[in-house]
């Protein structure tokens, strides 16, 4: 007969430390003991309440929170991150039963530098696996962003136990590689959220060679990933998404920010194998031009989100070509992109017209006659960003104010604004959050 078990709450945190609870923060180079990762067995069968083993009141009364039905605990439980759940199941046999209910246990949080996440998932997934032998068919969602003593072990033991996992967010973890993450996607078959932004090491998805070949070729070569993030993966080159849109051709919400490496090319290759792409950033990839966004606007009207920020390569034309093929675009950030003039906001504002959010800051070309033609087209801009444009003075934000009724947020920090141009924004747009650096308007 198998024993229950349940992971300590060493598992998840340290051993007990001054400056851990009293709320500082402390580096892992400061801790001498590793973490500890310990099953312990549930309380003995006497123990049903949390205060049965302290001295019983005269009136022999159980705790007050004894009371609550079986569905409130549940719902409690629900609200807890993984640490306090392990906690919880440690108080008394019906806590514990309670704790361990399949329906608590779709998502596993762990957050934490000096956290041992390898030997915590171990011990988790060994748990939750004692219902259904080596796999666990409850778990859809793993988080373990920012635990840097992640590595390929961890990964590998959620690939082995969950083959229902949906989503995983591992962002800030730089001590996982390429073939960890090829393990994941081959053996979770209905993983649609990735991120693993912030791991420095990846610089490609697909499937493992052998599960490529399992593969019949009618299906084989797909993953089912359509949420990825790569922000600051800054190895990955060209022919990396070129395998990843070959692999993950259901795609629909790409990040690439700060990708320095990735050029055109790569772009041209996300068209081809990945047509179905809603969201879209390459903000900061400096080698990104108007080549690129030609290719970006083959999308056409699947595009909803593009941001291009701090691209120095891309000008009015890249632009047009965006505005003429992607007229269903809602939001673009153009922030920094100094190539930028009234021009290509002419094209954007004519041809975008259900435009909701627009940066652009720190285009020093874009005047008062760009935000005129984008106040008389886009009538329902909620969003919009002219931060550090030079050339931007009071008349245009007025005539924004008197077009866009639906304004929510303006800003217009370090322009040369008077006054009364913000107050007569703030007249016309009542639930507009002016973000501003007039000492004079409040």
């Amino acid at each position: 007969m198998r024993t229950l078990s349940t992971p300590s709450p060493a598992l998840i945190l340290p051993r007990s430390s001054p400056a851990l609870f009293n709320g500082s923060s402390t580096s892992s180079s400061s801790f001498t003991a590793e973490t500890v990762a310990m099953v312990h067995s549930p309380p003995p069968a006497g123990l049903t309440h949390p205060q049965r083993c302290l001295r019983q009141p005269r009136d022999q009364q159980g705790a007050p929170i004894d009371i609550l039905p079986d569905h409130a605990f549940l719902q409690i439980f629900a609200h807890l991150p993984t640490n306090q759940l392990c906690r919880c199941a440690r108080v008394c046999r019906r806590w514990y039963n309670l704790a361990w209910d399949p329906r608590l246990w779709r998502t596993v949080r762990l957050t934490g530098d000096v956290l041992h996440v390898d030997r915590a998932l171990r011990v988790l997934t060994r748990r939750l696996c004692q219902d259904t032998p080596n796999v666990c068919l409850t778990l859809e969602t793993v988080v373990v962003s920012s635990c840097r003593r992640l590595t390929d072990r961890g990964l590998y033991t959620v690939a082995q136990c969950c083959p229902e996992l949906r989503r995983l967010e591992m962002a800030g973890c730089y001590n996982v590689s390429n073939e960890a993450i090829f393990e994941v996607v081959s053996r979770c078959p209905n993983l649609e959220h990735l991120d693993v932004s912030g791991c420095s090491k990846v610089t490609c998805i697909s499937l493992t060679r052998e599960a490529s070949i399992k593969l019949s070729p009618l299906h084989g070569q797909q993953i089912s990933i359509r949420f990825l993030d790569m922000t600051d993966c800054f190895a990955l080159e060209d022919e990396g998404l070129h395998t990843i849109a070959a692999h993950c051709t259901q795609l629909t919400h790409l990040y690439l920010r700060r990708c320095v490496r990735l050029t055109d090319e790569g772009l041209r290759f996300l068209v081809i194998y990945c047509p179905s792409i809603r969201e879209l950033s390459v903000s900061d990839c400096r080698f990104v031009s108007d080549f690129g966004l030609r290719e970006i606007a083959k999308l056409e009207g699947h595009l909803r989100y593009l941001s291009i920020a701090h691209c120095g390569r891309i000008t009015d034309v890249g632009v047009r070509y965006i505005a003429k093929y992607c007229v269903r675009l809602r939001y673009l950030n153009a922030r920094g992109c100094e190539g930028l003039t009234d021009h290509g906001i002419e094209h954007l504002a004519k041809s975008c017209s259900k435009l909701k959010s627009l940066d652009i800051g720190k285009c020093p070309l874009v005047s008062d006659a760009g935000l005129e033609l984008l106040a008389l087209n886009c009538f329902n801009l909620k969003r919009l960003s002219v931060k550090a444009c030079e050339s931007i003075t009071g008349r245009g934000l007025q005539v924004v104010a008197a077009n866009c009724f639906d304004l929510q947020l303006l800003n217009v920090q370090d322009c040369d604004v008077p006054l009364e141009a913000l107050r007569f924004v703030k007249r016309h747009c009542k639930r507009c959050v002016i973000e501003h650096t007039n000492p004079a308007f409040f």
